[in-house]
């Protein structure tokens, strides 16, 4: 009990920082919304697409592979090693693909920037730091210090918003304001790595098991790819066949969808350093434990947060955004929010999966369903815009889950409580009547609606037993202590 209320600690720390995070994606939404151009925004919105694609190829799965390898190492030596040798590996990779992102700038501008190259030029500098920092952050989480972990990723993020928000309403425009997320990411940068050379001190790698990290890692990498294109290339076809200023209406939508998966991120953190222990003891029980509480308690905050967003989604967009923004993009929010859903319990039981390291299978699931993402989008895109891509998303997550859970469930079977997730369905459903009377038009008439679902939610799936005696025992135990 002592080690799950740990757990449950470790959940509600990494839980504050992701909501703080996801919060400042909103933040910044109506900053850059009503101060960028629909254009400016959407050359915004491509920007960190492609930061986001970058990392997850030029890191050759590495960071996961330290996370898999390294948690369960107490020897110094050991892991000076094996982190200094993937952080050489890392260094060749980014610089080859930040060269060749410089070699292709003028291209990379016409493609996505409508043929402004500094800002391509600038991509390359941003996707160098974003592969290191993505590395670092890693370093913390495989060690589970999650008080730095924390720290340093709320840092990167609110000096990040700070620089941008402040150029961005000083009317800088959006190079300089992209200069100012660099200079947060060299920041950021600098610090980690001071303290992580203070930690394990400097060593030159003489790089033993380089090669059965890599096998790990490279895997996943077509995997990574695969997920990237699955969650962010319909942004750039939504561009090339559309224009930027429909990736301006689609963004925004999306983004609010997306706040789900800051409760899927304290489980993402913490199950792939917790598991291998109990994993290797072949003490499948922690395990299974783990595993069926990681799950319960995602789906009983995720299933009513996407009920509240999809059903609010109008006014939250038109309070965050411009009224021509919502409207033409409001729906996109429930497909994403489903989708954000199908992911979460995707990221939990593929931990059977890496646990077995039969990471090949996720490569292969995902790139199918990348496969299927791209034709699809093709096809819709040009006869039902950005709603038939938003459904096209949602479809592909759905193939990647159902795969996935098959074979997860092949090699280890854990309780999955179906009768919790329609009784969490039909207490989210009771919105509807409360919603659609308030038809709230304000941040304020907003916010009592969502106090309003939070209390029925809670009463109704406490009278449906969703919650049983020794759950509230425990949490209220967990309060006091």
């Amino acid at each position: 009990m002592d080690e799950y209320k740990l757990f449950v600690h470790r959940i509600g720390l990494i839980g504050i920082t992701n909501i703080l995070i996801a919060l400042s994606s909103l933040i910044l939404l109506p900053i850059l919304t009503k101060n960028f151009s629909l254009c400016e925004y959407g050359f915004w919105v491509q920007i960190n697409t492609t930061i986001a694609l970058i990392p997850s190829v030029a890191t050759l799965g590495l960071p996961y592979t330290m996370v898999r390898f390294l948690s369960v190492e107490n020897d110094k030596k050991k892991i000076q090693e094996g982190f200094y040798s993937i952080f050489l590996v890392v260094l060749v990779s980014t610089v080859i693909i930040t060269i060749i992102l410089l070699i292709f700038s003028k291209n990379i501008a016409l493609t996505l920037f409508d043929g402004e190259i500094n800002l391509a030029v600038l991509l390359s500098l941003l996707v160098f730091f974003a592969c290191f920092n993505t590395l670092f952050i890693n370093f913390f989480r495989t060690f589970q210090q999650m008080k730095r972990y924390s720290i340093f990723l709320l840092t990167q993020t609110y000096l990040g918003l700070f620089i941008v928000s402040f150029l961005a309403i000083n009317g800088f425009g959006i190079f300089i304001s992209s200069l100012g997320l660099l200079v947060a990411n060299l920041t950021i940068f600098l610090i980690m790595i001071s303290f992580i050379v203070s930690d394990i001190k400097f060593k030159i790698p003489k790089l033993k098991n380089i090669k059965e990290y890599l096998s790990f890692g490279l895997p996943t990498v077509p995997g990574n790819l695969s997920y990237w294109t699955v969650e962010s290339i319909d942004r750039y076809l939504i561009g090339i066949m559309l224009g930027v200023t429909f990736v301006a209406y689609y963004s925004p939508g999306y983004t609010l969808g997306n706040v789900i998966l800051m409760i899927l991120a304290p489980f993402s953190f913490l199950l792939p350093s917790i598991l291998p222990g109990y994993y290797e003891e072949n003490n499948m029980e922690k395990v299974s434990i783990f595993l069926k509480y990681s799950l319960k308690y995602f789906l009983l905050i995720a299933i009513p947060t996407a009920f509240c967003l999809s059903l609010l989604s109008k006014p939250i967009l038109i309070w965050l955004t411009t009224p021509e923004i919502a409207l033409n993009g409001y729906l996109i929010t429930p497909f994403i929010a489903f989708s954000a859903i199908l992911f979460g319990v995707y990221g939990i039981i593929s931990n059977i999966i890496v646990l077995n390291k039969k990471t090949k299978i996720i490569g292969i699931v995902w790139i199918i369903a990348a496969i299927l993402n791209f034709v699809l989008n093709m096809v819709f895109i040009p006869y039902l815009g950005i709603i038939g891509s938003a459904a096209v998303t949602s479809f592909s997550y759905f193939f990647a889950f159902v795969i996935t859970l098959f074979y997860s469930f092949k090699f280890f079977k854990f309780e999955f409580d179906y009768k919790f997730i329609t009784k969490s369905i039909l207490a989210s459903i009771l919105f509807l009547p409360v919603i659609f009377s308030i038809n709230p038009r304000g941040i304020l008439s907003i916010c009592l609606v969502i106090l309003i679902c939070m209390f029925i939610y809670i009463t109704a799936i406490i009278f449906l037993n969703g919650i049983n005696k020794e759950e509230l025992k425990f949490f209220k135990e967990l309060l006091l202590n």
